[in-house]
């Protein structure tokens, strides 16, 4: 059964995306695209779930907010 993870995705200065998946901690990746930041996100979840236990989270993502100071 397939499951859902929650991916936060940023660019970085030099223009690479950046992906940080919220449940896997240390599980991320980068790419100079999205589709292929994607399909890098996928393998890392692959690999990381092969070589770790996941974690037990009893909290769900919410969101994110910007906020102006």
């Amino acid at each position: 059964m397939a499951k859902e993870y929650t991916v936060i995705i940023e660019k970085d200065e030099d223009g690479w995306y950046v992906s940080d998946v919220v449940e896997l901690p240390g599980c991320h990746t980068q790419s100079k695209s999205m589709d292929e930041l994607m399909e890098r996100t996928r393998e890392a979840i692959k690999a990381y779930l092969e070589t770790e236990s996941e974690p037990d989270f009893t909290s769900q993502f919410v969101g994110v907010q910007r906020v102006e100071v």
